[in-house]
C-alpha cells in the first residue's frame, strides 16, 4: 500500500464516520426536541467543542512521548482521551453535542497523526475503541462537574481555565510515572502451520527464497499490515544473511540453525520499516515434519511489545503476525500446486 492509498483510505474513514456521528446526534436532538432553531449555533456549538477536543487530544499526544520512549500504555490510551472528553464537556451545552464533538475530535485527531506519519492506519483504527472508552469517560465526568460545581461559581471562566491548564500537567506527570514500565518489553511467541502435498526436501527449497508472493491478502493488509514481497538469501548454511523485502522497508535475518530439510531458524539482525518500533521481532523459524504423503509445515516468530494495556493489545499484535504466516504459507501452498 502506497503513502497516498493510505492517507486516501483514512481520509474517507474518517469522512464516513463524521457523518454517521453527525446523523447520530441530529436523531438524538430530533429525539429529545431539542434541535437549535439557528443553525449557526448548532454548528458553532459543534466547532468549538471538537476544536478543544482535538487541541488537547494532540497536546497530550506529545506530552505523553516527551521524552520519547519505546512503547505506549494507560496515559497514551485512557488518560489523554479522557482529559480530552473532560475539556469538551465543560466548554460545550448538552450531552449530546459532548458527544458529537468528542467523536469528531478523535476522528480529526487521528487524521492528523495518519497524515503526519506519526501513528499508521492500522494502529488508529485499533487504537479507536480504547480511545473511545476514555472520552466516554471524561464526557461523562466533565458533564456533573460543569453541572453541580461550574455552573454554581461566580468565575466559571477561570474554573475553565484551570481546568485546560492542568490538563497536560496530569499528561506530563501520568507518562513519568508510566515510562519505566513502557521500557520493559515482553515476548510473544505466534506459530501457524500448513499440511503441504509435497516432500520436506520440495518444501525446503521452497522456503529458503522466494522470488514473489502470489496469494490472498488477509484483510489487516488493506489496513497498514506491512506487505512481504520477496526474500533473497545470499547463502546457504549458519551466519548467512536471508533479507525479506516489503512494501515499505525491508527485514535482515541471520541464519542460526539450518538443518537440511527440517530446520532452518534465524534471528532478527535488523528492522527497516515505517512507523513507531514499539513492535519488535527477535526470532523466526521453519520447521518441516514429514507427515504420511505431504510435510507439516511451521512458521513461528518470537516478537517483543511495548504496548499496554497488554489485555487489548496481545490479541491484535498475535493477530497481525498470524497473518502474515498465513499469508506465506499459502504462498508456499500455491507455488507446490502449480
Amino acid at each position: 500500500m502506497t503513502y497516498f492509498h493510505a492517507i486516501l483510505q483514512a481520509v474517507l474513514f474518517c469522512v464516513v464516520l463524521a457523518a454517521v456521528v453527525w446523523m447520530f446526534w441530529l436523531a438524538l436532538e430530533l429525539s429529545t426536541g431539542k434541535v437549535e432553531k439557528s443553525w449557526s449555533g448548532v454548528v458553532k456549538g459543534l466547532l468549538l467543542g471538537t476544536a478543544v477536543g482535538t487541541c488537547v487530544g494532540l497536546t497530550g499526544f506529545f506530552l505523553a512521548n516527551a521524552p520519547a520512549t519505546r512503547g505506549m500504555g494507560e496515559v497514551m490510551f485512557f488518560l489523554v482521551p479522557f482529559c480530552a472528553g473532560f475539556a469538551i464537556a465543560i466548554v460545550t451545552r448538552g450531552r449530546n453535542t459532548a458527544w458529537a464533538c468528542s467523536l469528531l475530535a478523535a476522528l480529526v485527531s487521528l487524521l492528523f497523526l495518519v497524515a503526519g506519519k506519526l501513528e499508521g492506519l492500522l494502529c488508529a483504527i485499533l487504537a479507536f475503541p480504547l480511545l473511545a472508552l476514555g472520552l466516554g469517560v471524561g464526557v461523562v465526568l466533565g458533564y456533573l462537574f460543569r453541572r453541580f460545581v461550574v455552573d454554581h461559581l461566580r468565575h466559571q471562566m477561570t474554573s475553565m481555565v484551570a481546568v485546560f491548564t492542568l490538563s497536560p500537567m496530569i499528561v506530563f506527570a501520568g507518562h513519568q510515572l508510566e515510562r519505566p514500565s513502557l521500557e520493559t518489553g515482553r515476548r510473544e511467541t505466534i506459530s501457524n502451520s500448513i499440511f503441504l502435498t509435497a516432500q520436506p526436501e520440495k518444501v525446503w527449497t521452497d522456503i529458503q527464497s522466494i522470488d514473489s508472493i502470489n496469494a490472498t491478502k488477509p484483510l489487516l493488509m488493506h489496513f497498514g499490515l506491512p506487505v512481504p514481497l520477496r526474500c533473497t538469501l545470499e547463502r546457504k548454511g549458519v551466519g548467512a544473511k536471508r533479507t525479506c523485502y516489503f512494501e515499505n522497508g525491508f527485514i535482515e535475518e541471520i541464519i542460526t540453525v539450518w538443518d537440511p530439510p527440517y530446520s532452518m531458524q534465524l534471528i532478527i539482525d535488523r528492522t527497516n520499516m515505517p512507523g513507531r518500533h514499539w513492535l519488535g521481532f527477535e526470532k523466526a523459524d521453519y520447521e518441516l515434519h514429514a507427515e504420511g504423503s505431504g510435510t507439516r509445515l511451521t512458521r513461528t516468530t518470537t516478537i517483543t511489545s511495548h504496548l499496554y494495556p497488554i489485555w487489548y493489545w496481545r490479541y491484535f499484535e498475535r493477530l497481525g503476525v498470524s497473518s502474515e504466516h498465513e499469508y506465506l504459507l499459502r504462498d508456499v501452498s500455491n507455488h507446490l500446486n502449480q
